[in-house]
């Protein structure tokens, strides 16, 4: 009788993505703390650190000039998102290679479902050991993967022995309660340091822990839901599929740091009408309408208020959404100076979820608020993005 291959899933993560490019293109920076990101001189924060910056302290989302005081002989570059782009391309077309099954996570990480692949390549340690060779020969950066019968366990895998890791997880229940034992609960799959605090507030600190309580007691720390979760993963269970090729957007959103702390609050108010500009373009090209707008300000001293408003119907033009920016912004005091601002949107679809009527002079604005927008993409693609931003900032006034 034909015996089925076993479920094996990777889990494959680019090394410090941003910098390994960089250290890439530049062999003279290879084994020097690379950190991408703004200047340290300057307003911004760290979007990537080679693993030499990372043991300085240097980390992702930190301000510049912090990692500038922790690191300061560090090679600072500023992001190349085009190089960027190409580089993780080149890396996924060799995914491609082992697998139609592959669920991209981000620029940089995915999931591939190799079942049925080990007929042809071999079991899920040689797919990942040719996957890293491939990778390496073919764009000269490191992945990291992790092996295992489901996506939870791939992660965890994959994160335990980064950079160059390789980790494969025990595939039989009972040893894979071993080796989930002495995990920290932070490595549970949805464990925020809220909830890691409360667990070990309740003296769970390992995943163990997590395995010997009971659901009912677990439930009375955590609640029902997230109980019945972790003592899911806690066993080694997680029932999601590899989702294949795009995953769905879940929100698109534009921020910037002022170069010196902004007090006026007609600034910040202009600078939130171009950031609603370009999400609206961004949710054009992809054709999603947005039902959610967001408002995020960073106050001097990283003091941060982010504000949501539902909006009354689904939509993508430019002159709705920075009306519904300025609503939001309109309810947080502006009371201390501005260093950072966004605007964001949320719950996308690929569908306008409300039908125009023939009476409704709402829905004629709506239909013409549209047509205004796409042609201002159109105008924007032949001559330029800063082709016609100073009506559109002065509009939203």
């Amino acid at each position: 009788m034909r015996q089925h291959a076993r479920r094996t899933i990777l889990h494959a993560d680019l090394d410090a993505f941003f910098a390994a490019v960089e250290q890439r293109d530049h062999p003279e920076w290879r084994g020097k703390p690379v950190i991408v990101g703004a200047a340290p001189d300057c307003r911004g924060v760290v979007c990537a650190a080679s693993y030499e910056a990372r043991r300085f302290g240097v980390r992702s989302a930190m301000p510049a000039c912090q990692a500038g005081a922790l690191c300061p002989d560090g090679v600072f570059v500023r992001p190349d998102m085009k190089r960027y782009r190409e580089a993780s391309r080149a890396v996924f077309a060799c995914f491609d290679l082992f697998t139609p099954i592959v669920e991209p996570l981000s620029i940089d990480e995915a999931f591939l479902d190799v079942t049925g692949s080990q007929r042809l390549f071999g079991d899920g340690r040689i797919i990942a050991q040719r996957l890293k060779q491939m990778v390496r020969d073919r764009t000269g950066l490191v992945v990291s993967v992790g092996v295992a019968p489901n996506k939870f366990l791939a992660k965890l895998a994959g994160e335990l022995e980064k950079p160059d890791g390789l980790v494969v997880t025990p595939f039989d229940p009972d040893n894979i309660r071993k080796f989930l034992a002495p995990l920290p609960v932070a490595a549970l799959w949805g464990a925020g340091p809220a909830t890691v605090n409360r667990l070990q507030r309740n003296g769970l600190h390992k995943i163990g822990d997590i395995q010997k309580i009971t659901e009912t007691a677990l439930r009375a720390i955590v609640g029902e839901h997230a109980a019945l979760h972790f003592k899911a993963l806690a066993q080694g269970h997680d029932r999601r599929e590899v989702a294949r090729d795009h995953v769905p957007e879940k929100s698109i959103s534009r921020e910037t740091t002022f170069a010196g702390d902004c007090r006026d609050t007609a600034t910040v108010a202009r600078v939130i009408g171009r950031l609603a500009d370009e999400v609206g373009t961004r949710l054009r090209r992809r054709g999603l309408y947005a039902s959610t707008a967001m408002v995020k300000i960073r106050f001097k001293g990283f003091q941060t208020v982010t504000r949501r408003r539902r909006l009354a119907r689904p939509c993508h033009d430019d002159a709705t959404l920075r009306e519904e920016a300025l609503a939001v912004l309109r309810t947080i005091p502006l009371q201390k100076p501005v260093r950072l601002v966004g605007f964001g949107t949320t719950d996308l679809d690929s569908r306008c979820q409300w039908q125009p009527t023939l009476f409704d002079p709402q829905d004629e604005t709506n239909a013409r608020r549209e047509r205004l927008s796409q042609s201002v993409d159109v105008v924007r693609a032949r001559f330029g993005p800063e082709a016609i931003q100073r009506a559109a900032i002065r509009e939203s006034e």
